[in-house]
């Protein structure tokens, strides 16, 4: 018979730096699950990756001196690398400059526009670099990006968009007839009253004001925008091809059982992706899950406040195992988690040297030294016997159970109960004592029997969260891994077999104050970094030039300083470096030229807010008139940005 396929993703990664623990936690998440799956016995696909395109890559490149593909080599080989530290199961590890994605992409994107699903248009929005989004006005949150809280920019461009109205009404009727599709409930009340609701706006879907991505390949100049270039990665990392030529692999695996997503990006996988899927005709992945952040202990990590903590920086100081319960165990459904040294500490003291490392490691220092290693079922049967098997075989279903709804951290503690359960029964059965009366031997051996059997089938469910550690015990207990339909079994393991000789320690115990202070100094050498950064950045910005003669009040008064707002802007033909504005000041319209051509396109020109100077005496410049001037800043290099209002003033006001 064959296994029934199951197939995981996470979000692709994006390649604008290093992944600190609170983005490795979903990776962690989802190779639980994908681990515990297969357990099951499901044939399990399960994609992660990298997204390597967008605005910010191109400037994070720049900033670098090399190219961006250069830079996004560098940062998909560091986040692999973490990910396989992290001993993650994934099965393709997807990017999306590999070949084959890029000419699906492009495939897509001219199938959506030849049946009339994407058509070509003008966008002007508020536009938020970091998060390579527009927003309307009302969207924003305090003026700024509603996602990540940074400010946002006016733009204006010729793009292509997503009919996202067309398909609005079938989208909610799927997510109200399947309450499955969106997790938590929260995540989908949020999508449902705050975007579908209220009306979606069309999406726009291609850019022209930078060029690293995916060609639009019958349209020069555009590129695929990123979202719609990473979502695709779902169906072109399983062999979709949109010409009906999709592999064995897109067939046997599509729908997808789980899109595994941080909550910040729930509405990209709720609404735009399951639309892009409508227009393919193609059927929609069974769940999103919208997972928590977790957070330092003094709130969400971030490189700015030097409080990032890194997967290889805990496992030097813990090891891959102890840091995969940390973040999985830490972790509650809805709620956003948090991890600090301190917790770490307690978890690797208490939890796993206590609870679970003393507990294998008193059971086989007991069967040498009273049976030589040799664990053998005597059938003697004591009052706490049937209690401890009735917890050991019923761990597994309440797991199952826990794991059905994506409880990961309550499945976790179903099975550390067992490993508790265990270690009263020592207490309860008193081994020592049993050893000190030969008429009680044979009850001493199947008390350590029962023991054995119960740690073997706790390793076994705790194999999917973490596999080194359950390898260890397997190793230690001379057997394996038990399959999943015996866990609810007592009896697997194999009466007289020989358990080593020299039990390994799983978990030391951790002085506090020890690791406090190695982890103050990781953190200042964090902190000390980022500042030398932030200094490096004012160093570079601050430029000192000539002074002038002084001026009088009286000079200066003879200046008049007004905001104007570009209506219309074109190049001045005989010229390389310069561009006409008709100017709105008041209710006045001035022509001013400005050699800015190299630094604005005419396009972007139009809807500024700017500051002139006006009452500069008229003249000629490549024969055209200028009538005032844009007030300009220029850097060491002599590039120039136009000088704006800090905040939205109308046409003619006075600059002052």
């Amino acid at each position: 018979m064959s296994k029934k396929p199951y197939y995981i993703t996470t979000a692709i990664t994006y390649t604008s730096g290093k992944p600190h623990i609170g983005n490795t936690y979903e990776i962690i998440l989802a190779d639980s699950i994908a681990r515990y799956k297969r357990m099951e016995g499901y044939d399990v696909f399960f994609q992660t990756g990298t997204d390597e395109h967008g605005q910010k890559v191109e400037l994070k490149a720049e900033e670098k001196g090399v190219t961006p593909k250069e830079f996004v080599d560098d940062v998909a080989g560091e986040i692999k690398r973490i990910w396989d530290l992290m001993n993650t199961s994934y099965d393709r590890f997807i990017r999306t400059t590999d070949e084959d994605h890029e000419k699906q992409v492009q495939k897509i994107f001219k199938k959506l526009y030849e049946q009339g699903d994407i058509y070509k248009g003008e966008y002007e929005g508020l536009y938020c670099t970091p998060c390579e989004s527009f927003f309307t006005e009302s969207q924003l949150v305090d003026g700024k990006c509603p996602d990540c809280g940074r400010p946002v920019q006016p733009a204006k461009e010729e793009a292509y968009f997503l009919k996202l109205s067309k398909y609005a009404d079938r989208l909610i009727e799927h997510i109200n007839t399947h309450p499955e599709f969106i997790q938590p409930e929260s995540r989908k009340n949020e999508m449902m009253n705050n975007f579908l609701i209220p009306g979606l706006q069309d999406l726009c879907v291609s850019r022209t004001s930078f060029s690293w991505g995916i060609p639009v390949d019958f349209d020069e100049g555009h590129i695929v925008y990123v979202w719609l270039d990473a979502l695709t990665n779902y169906i072109t990392g399983i062999g979709y091809d949109c010409d009906g030529n999709s592999s064995d692999k897109f067939n046997k695996f599509w729908p997808a059982d789980l899109h595994l997503i941080g909550k910040d990006i729930i509405r990209f996988h709720t609404i735009y992706w399951p639309i892009i899927l409508m227009a393919l005709d193609l059927p929609l992945p069974k769940q999103v899950f919208g997972h928590p952040w977790l957070l330092q202990g003094d709130g969400k990590m971030s490189k700015s406040k030097g409080n990032v903590l890194y997967a290889d920086d805990l496992v030097d100081f813990f090891g891959v195992d102890a840091v995969r319960y940390f973040v999985l165990h830490e972790m509650p459904f809805e709620r956003d988690g948090v991890i600090s040294w301190e917790l770490m500490i307690e978890r690797m003291n208490s939890d796993l040297a206590n609870i679970l490392g003393n507990l294998v490691n008193r059971t086989i220092s007991m069967s040498n030294k009273y049976f030589g290693g040799i664990v053998e079922d005597k059938g003697v049967v004591g009052d706490y016997d049937d209690d401890l098997k009735a917890v050991v075989t019923g761990t597994r279903d309440k797991v199952a159970e826990k794991m059905a709804d994506l409880r990961v951290a309550d499945a976790i503690t179903e099975i550390f109960n067992l490993f508790r359960r265990c270690n009263r029964y020592i207490d309860e059965t008193m081994p020592w004592v049993l050893a000190k009366d030969e008429a009680s031997k044979d009850r001493l051996a199947t008390v350590l029997y029962n023991l054995v059997e119960g740690i073997t089938i706790g390793a076994s469910l705790l194999s999917s969260y973490m596999p080194e550690t359950s390898e260890k015990i397997f190793a230690q207990l001379n057997t394996s891994m038990v399959e999943f339909d015996n866990l609810a079994t007592f009896g697997n393991y194999k009466s007289g077999t020989k358990v080593t000789e020299k039990p390994q320690i799983l978990f030391a115990r951790l002085d506090e104050k020890e690791v406090m202070e190695k982890a103050k100094v990781l953190m200042e050498k964090q902190a000390a970094s980022v500042k030398a950064a932030n200094a490096a950045i004012e160093e570079d910005t601050v430029i000192d030039i000539e002074p002038k003669d002084e001026i009088t009040f009286d000079d200066f008064t003879k200046m008049q300083f007004q905001v104007g707002e570009i209506i219309a802007c074109e190049e001045v033909k005989k010229s390389k470096k310069l561009l006409c504005s008709q100017v709105k000041i008041g209710n006045q319209v001035k022509q001013i030229v400005s050699g800015i051509k190299a630094y604005y396109k005419p396009e972007d020109m139009v809807g500024k807010k700017v500051m002139v100077l006006v009452n500069l005496k008229p003249a000629k410049l490549a024969g055209v008139l200028s009538e005032g001037m844009l007030l300009c800043a220029e850097n060491e290099k002599g590039e120039l940005a136009l000088v704006t209002p800090d905040k939205d003033m109308p046409a003619g006001a006075e600059i002052c």
